[in-house]
């Protein structure tokens, strides 16, 4: 029987759909979408494009580059949702407002919100706005799974402690409902396991075990 993770007919087909600066622009909130979100800079955009195989999300040397929710869709019942970066210096203080006031607007009122992708460059992990994203997920009982984005930037070592010492940290201050692994983008590391999260929180879960 096939082993190969359902999530990956989908990606094949994924398709952009919108861009929303607001909540009142986004999709209809029906069926099961998962969000990727991530302190500008660290890699949210290249994870997404690696675990789709597509060019999905536009990457850019410039930091605080996605403005918009974007929406993509994998099939009529599935979503996947860019967030905007977070978190850039050189973004006007009021723009900066914008987008938090409307990212925590769709944070706190999207029912079909299955999960969330945190990416977090792993030479610097545990920023404030991934605490504040990590409380949240606590407070709000949202599953959320952190990809260590630019794994490839350390040596093998460094990003195994580095990956325990997250997890510890993760455990100690939010509790154990909550996945850490490596990631890296160039070097396709860490795509199953990404993918196989994904499969789950989009309602694939059960048809990934029973093709197994």
């Amino acid at each position: 029987m096939s082993t190969k993770n359902p999530i990956l007919g989908l990606c094949q087909q994924a398709t952009f759909l919108i861009s929303a600066a607001k909540v009142d622009q986004c999709p209809p909130d029906l069926g099961r979408e998962t969000a990727f979100a991530g302190r500008s800079n660290a890699g949210k955009s290249s994870a997404l494009n690696t675990l789709t195989h597509a060019n999905l999300a536009r990457t850019s040397k410039t930091p605080g580059r996605t403005q918009l929710l974007n929406f993509f869709r994998l099939d009529d019942e599935r979503r996947l949702v860019d967030l905007p970066g977070y978190g850039y210096a050189k973004v006007p203080i009021p723009l900066k407002q914008h987008w938090q006031m409307h990212l925590e607007a769709y944070l706190g009122s999207r029912a079909s919100l299955a999960g969330v992708m945190l990416m977090m460059d792993i030479r610097h992990p545990l920023t404030e706005f991934d605490r504040m994203m990590l409380d949240w997920a606590h407070t709000s009982g949202m599953p959320l799974h952190i990809l260590l984005t630019k794994a490839d930037k350390l040596a093998f070592g460094a990003a195994k402690n580095a990956l325990l010492k997250v997890q510890k940290d993760v455990r100690q201050g939010w509790g154990d409902g909550i996945s850490v692994q490596l990631f890296s983008a160039p070097k396709r590391q860490g795509i199953e396991e990404a993918q196989a999260v994904l499969a789950r929180w989009l309602g694939l879960g059960e048809e990934a075990r029973a093709d197994a």
